[in-house]
């Protein structure tokens, strides 16, 4: 009898010698960068990143509102073309799958250079994600660790489609926004606010017409929609704790950034002054931006931007972070399509994910923009299961609004 073969032990060396082959890494290569500003509305231009590579293979990413939220010129426009320069130089001949390399090469610029470097940053990792995902077949979300949820529940941002800013404006915008679907809605109906220094009775009939607005919208809508009011940093401490108080009979969903939030203290005394859920950090950068407000529980929510806060992976850091906290994320979108595009593939699966936003209203083309087209429906927006982030730039609708 023939002596049986000694069993053969199985290492991990021996193991991943006897795997399959892996199939070939793309070898496509970054090769132009361009900047597609778009007409929004009066108030707003968007500004969309689109990266090539000479593969034929184009990926998406927005810097919109990388001059905070007034109306973008163009000077504007050309000095954000000009950074974007600066960091597509370190990706110019590069792998669109070098993510981390591109990442640690341009981090201390992006980190150093104020919002405009953060959002110029930002939206080439957002367009190299993209790019890496069509490459590889999958939608970036899979690049992420996968999606865990196939439906996201999305809040109408009706601040700038509102005309007039008035309590009625608010409340007719509001009932438009739940006509389409929506389940929740948010407004800044403080905008406008007098600047630190004005006078008590200036002071006073700004927070009194702000009040109204919120009476009115939450009037309009009833109490089953969530309404949150964005205070966009325009008061001191003693004035947030008493405005907090005063919308306490509207029940809001959130009381957002009643202060900066890089003033921790100070964002964490009202919170624990007040009986609504905090929100904040919509313009920080990185971990270490968010770190403060979840380490001293100064909010309930962090708002990270994919524009502002360091692109996708990023953000799937932060909000890790977060939820070693026990806080939520929502991310900040009052954007674009291409950035929203790009949030859905983080928020697919993010664990301590709330909802994100929706800029609603603003331009009735929006839509038509992406290929397939953007929809949102009764209140949410669906995860797409094409590579990449799913959809292409529709060129001719490009071209029709091009700023």
């Amino acid at each position: 009898m023939a002596k049986a073969a000694p069993a053969q032990t199985m290492t991990r060396r021996t193991l991943l010698m006897s795997s399959l082959p892996l199939a070939a890494r793309p070898r496509a290569r970054i090769t132009g960068i361009e900047l597609i500003p778009l007409r929004a509305s009066e108030r707003t231009v968007w500004l969309i990143v689109r990266l090539s590579t000479d593969a034929g293979v184009q990926g998406l990413g927005e810097a919109s509102d990388g001059f905070g939220f007034g109306n973008t010129t163009r000077e504007q426009a050309a000095r954000m073309e000009s950074e974007l320069r600066k960091f597509f130089d370190l990706v110019h001949g590069a792998s669109p799958l070098d993510v981390e390399r591109y990442r640690q090469k341009a981090w201390p610029l992006a980190a150093s250079g104020g919002l405009i470097a953060a959002t110029a940053f930002s939206s080439i990792e957002q367009a190299m994600w993209d790019i890496s995902g069509q490459l590889l077949g999958v939608p970036a979300c899979d690049l992420l660790g996968g999606a865990v949820r196939g439906r996201l529940p999305a809040y109408a941002n009706i601040n700038r489609a509102t005309r007039p800013r008035t309590p009625a404006g608010f409340a007719a915008a509001a009932r438009k926004a739940v006509a389409d679907g929506f389940q929740a809605l948010k407004l800044a109906p403080f905008d406008g606010f007098p600047k630190p220094g004005s006078g008590a009775d200036a002071i006073r009939d700004a927070v009194d017409l702000g009040i109204a607005c919120v009476a009115a919208v939450r009037d309009a809508v009833g109490s089953n929609i969530d309404v949150m009011v964005d205070c966009h940093s325009f008061f001191d401490v003693p004035l947030s704790e008493s405005v907090a108080r005063r919308l306490e009979p509207f029940h809001l969903a959130w009381y957002e950034e009643p202060v900066a939030p890089e003033r921790t203290a100070d964002t964490l005394a009202i919170r624990k002054a007040i009986r609504q859920t905090m929100a904040g950090g919509e313009m920080l950068f990185g971990v270490a931006g968010f770190v403060p407000l979840c380490r001293e529980k100064a909010v309930h929510v962090i708002m990270p931007d994919v524009k502002h806060c360091g692109g996708l992976l990023e953000l799937t850091r932060i909000a890790a972070m977060a939820a070693a906290e026990k806080v939520e994320v929502a991310p900040h979108n009052p954007s674009g399509p291409a950035a929203t595009a790009a949030t859905v593939q983080v928020c697919a699966g993010m664990a301590n994910f709330r909802l994100i936003e929706m800029q609603w209203g603003e331009a009735p083309w929006r839509g038509e923009l992406l290929d397939p087209p953007e929809s949102f429906d009764k209140g949410g927006i669906d995860v797409p299961g094409r590579p990449g982030f799913g959809v292409r730039l529709n060129e001719r609708v490009a071209r029709a609004h091009a700023a």
